[in-house]
């Protein structure tokens, strides 16, 4: 039985056909986020991406991220905290039963807080089977990213770590804008020396102006001064996290974010594992081998 797996988020639409080992065979992209779909118009775009993979009688496609929120194709309510593979399959919302359904997201709570992720469990799982590691910290860096404490395969808790969007307000809406090219390579020197200023007690709000005294004094470069913000925001976010005694973490995202990820964190003398869009598959195929052996 072929897998269709579908990773459909708010600005892109990705999707890959896996035989029966979970090997990936051909893999398929869009600029069709929920966020570009009309209303009601979901069924009619997931034809016209996947259409030719599904019509294979026997074909079955798991659809994970935005497409179950409440502004996407249906809401998948979410699993809370902690949660495994059975549980997710006992609550996959079926577009149609039996051949299409969407994963649940996770939710989580601190302090009376909600916490939620949608789409990153897929990929922790199959971060979990590809690596073999069921214990640990699994980090998945992006626009909000999410640090999730996996313990005997089950993701007990997670946190969210507005990183990432926070950088782009800060280099594209504010006078650090100004000086620096917030899309500008990776000046690693540049990105540690601003790892190391969230280091000095003086706080984000302090820490994040140097970035504009730096340009003004002209003691780094415009591409520079990029990298130096992205160092004081991971820094402070890492400073935040449960490190101590941490050997190994398991990061899984875009190479140009789990590459200044890996960097901050060996400052911190904690090594990596790095992971890209095949924990994503992975953890279909999981998912998918979990709701053959519910039914049997």
């Amino acid at each position: 039985m072929g897998l269709v797996a579908v990773d459909w988020g708010t600005s892109s639409l990705r999707g890959a056909r896996l035989d029966d080992a979970g090997r990936v065979l051909e893999e398929k992209s869009a600029p069709q986020g929920i966020l570009a779909v009309p209303a009601g118009q979901f069924p009619a775009v997931f034809d016209s991406v996947f259409g030719d993979w599904m019509r294979p009688a026997d074909s079955f496609c798991l659809i994970s991220g935005m497409a179950g929120s409440q502004q996407g194709w249906a809401e998948a309510p979410y699993e809370t905290c902690p949660a495994d593979l059975p549980q997710l399959v006992r609550r996959l919302h079926w577009i149609e039963k039996d051949r299409i359904a969407i994963v649940p997201g996770l939710t989580d709570d601190h302090g009376g807080v909600p916490d939620v992720m949608r789409g990153e469990e897929v990929q922790i799982f199959g971060a979990v089977k590809l690596t073999g590691i069921a214990s640990g910290l699994f980090v998945l860096p992006g626009t909000h990213n999410k640090w999730a404490t996996v313990e005997n395969g089950r993701v007990t808790g997670f946190r969210t770590c507005m990183t990432g969007e926070f950088y782009a307000v800060l280099s594209q809406h504010s006078i650090l804008g100004r000086t620096m090219q917030a899309d500008a390579p990776l000046d690693e020197e540049a990105f540690l020396r601003g790892v190391a200023a969230a280091d000095n007690g003086e706080g984000l709000l302090h820490n994040a102006f140097g970035a504009r005294t730096l340009a003004l004094f002209k003691r780094l470069s415009a591409p520079a001064l990029a990298s130096y913000l992205s160092g004081v925001l991971i820094g402070e976010e890492l400073r935040a996290q449960p490190l101590k005694g941490a050997e190994q973490i398991v990061l899984i995202g875009a190479p140009a974010l789990t590459t200044r990820y890996a960097l901050a964190l060996q400052t911190f003398g904690v090594g990596t594992r790095t992971l890209g869009a095949e924990a994503t598959w992975a953890g279909a195929h999981a998912l998918r081998t979990a709701c053959l052996q519910a039914r049997s």
